[in-house]
Order: structure tokens, then sequence, then C-alpha cells
């Protein structure tokens, strides 16, 4: 699964690199937890959008947006099979922005955290769908990341890792017009785990309450 990452590359950045068009701030995260503002970008009408949007996708059907909770993730495997997440597979994919990801080795009664970044320490882009849910009044924009099977370096740590898409994979994943199911889904591939690196962190990132630079530093390296 994915259940928490970091993202605290400047929004320039960010925009050149992922070339979209963004009017609005977007501070440093050390710490991203569900049910958080997460920073995505869509395609409308051939224009990339940065949008804010809810992590944790609530269906357009659903009668309760606390089903959210229970969204943070959609399988590769099966994320055209479910009711939750085979419409937007189709109509609504987007890239969730992100510099690194967390996940915990359990060591006796202890989990300890790792963070996982790309060799090259750029920014990348998670594979995730989104909806907006609109029962309540002002529309509510969620999303979820998708998972697939980690690859050797991740799998170390857990056995499952976030979908994180290549520069030559963004632009299909984010063309609406493109509906063919199948291939969407031939996208949703681990990472080379040849192009990753991962390190030890801080206990402080076990609570989402902590949104600060050690969360990100290293410990017990040489």
């Amino acid at each position: 699964m994915c259940g928490r990452f970091s993202l605290t590359v400047d929004i320039v950045q960010l925009q050149a690199l992922f070339r979209f068009v963004y009017t609005g701030t977007f501070p440093p995260r050390f710490n991203i937890a569900p049910s958080q503002e997460v920073l995505t970008v869509v395609e409308e009408n051939g224009i990339r959008i940065g949008k804010m949007m809810k992590w944790g996708l609530v269906p357009s059907w659903a009668n309760d947006p606390k089903i959210g909770w229970k969204m943070i993730n959609a399988r590769a495997e099966t994320v055209d099979e479910k009711a939750s997440f085979r419409h937007a597979l189709k109509r609504r994919r987007c890239l969730i922005l992100a510099d690194g990801f967390y996940e915990w080795k359990k060591e006796g009664a202890k989990k300890i955290p790792y963070r996982f970044t790309l060799r090259n320490g750029e920014p990348f882009a998670f594979a995730g769908l989104w909806e907006r849910w609109d029962k309540q009044g002002e529309p509510l924009y969620t999303c979820t990341i998708i998972t697939t099977t980690a690859n050797e370096l991740v799998s170390t740590i857990h056995e499952r890792m976030p979908v994180i898409l290549p520069p030559e994979r963004q632009e299909a994943w984010l063309d609406p017009r493109l509906d063919d199911s199948d291939y969407v889904k031939s996208l949703l591939q681990p990472y080379p785990a040849e192009e990753m690196k991962m390190y030890e962190v801080s206990t402080i990132v076990n609570s989402p309450k902590n949104d600060v630079m050690e969360c990100i530093e290293p410990v017990n390296s040489e």
C-alpha cells in the first residue's frame, strides 16, 4: 500500500517538470497523510491543470464521504473490476506528485520507517484516479493512489508499492480520450528498482501530526 508520502519541491520546479498550469502555492510537505490535500495534475481540453484534491477517493454514487478513508489506494491488478474505481480508470486519471514515500519494516514489536526516492532525487508522479462528489453542495474532489507488486528494493520492506509513472507513460495516462482499460492497465508496472534508493528515517514520521524536515532526514546511516 501507500499510506504516507512527501512533496518538498518548489512549485515552479514542479510546473517545469510536469508542464501544468497552477495559480496557487504549495508549501513543502514532509509527511502527507490520507484525508489531507494533495497536489494532482489532470488534463482538461488538452491542457495539464494542477488541482488540490483530498486523498481518499469518494465515488460519485457514495452517500457518505467517509468512505474515502477506505479508498486511499487501488490495486492495479483489479482496478478495472471494482465499482469504486473502474469508471474513473476510463475517464478520470491523474498524476499525484511526490518526491518520496514511506513504508514501515516490522522488527519484533517495532515498526521502522524507511523513505523511498528516485536515485536521482527528482520528484515523480504516482498513477492516480480522481472523482467529483456533489451531494453536500460544494463539489468535493478526491483521489486515490494505485499500487502494484513491489520491486526488488521495496519488497525488502513491503510487498506492495505505489505505481510511479515514468515521463514516457504520463501523457497516455492523463489522456481522457484513451478509454482502453487493458492498455491503461499495462502502464501500471513496478518502477525499476535500480532507479530508486531507500534509507531509514526517524520514527517522528509515524505520526501524521509531524510535518517537519526531520521526517525526511536519514538516521542510522554511515
